[in-house]
């Protein structure tokens, strides 16, 4: 069986901290955003481990993040990249955006997204469990 069973998990990973980020910044204004650093950094952390994971499903699962094209996943390791390599070129407005607009976005459609990658680590458990009882000896139970 393969590495199939972490890709649920990356992908619980990205929905944790997408929930995070906005949890993070409900309530505020953008203007007290930007203003309050803990808040910044707490967003700004979230965006990274999204952008970690987004890279391992990219890296790792490169068929199943094909499938769903239609999640911004080159966007998303984008963004890490950019603040991981650019911290102190962080442009604040584009991370009140990010958080405001694509993440609710992404949180909307990660339900069905992580729905395929249950049905295909079931499916893979399944054939691999087959492959075993096509290897065993026939043996009377």
């Amino acid at each position: 069986m393969s590495e199939n069973h972490r890709l649920p998990d990356y992908l619980d990973h990205i929905q944790q901290a997408a929930a995070d980020a906005c949890g993070f910044v409900e309530g505020l204004a953008k203007e007290d955003f930007l203003e309050d650093k803990r808040t910044q950094q707490a967003v700004i952390m979230s965006l990274i481990i999204i952008g970690e994971a987004v890279t391992k499903v990219m890296d790792r699962y490169a068929e199943f993040a094909q499938a769903h094209a239609q999640v911004p996943w080159r966007n998303m390791r984008g963004m890490r990249n950019r603040i991981a390599h650019g911290y102190f070129d962080i442009n604040l407005n584009v991370v009140w955006d990010t958080v405001q607009t694509a993440l609710p976005e992404l949180l909307k459609q990660l339900p069905a997204v992580r729905q395929d990658a249950d049905d295909d680590t079931h499916e893979e458990v399944v054939q691999a469990m087959q492959a075993r009882i096509d290897r065993a000896p026939d043996k009377p139970c």
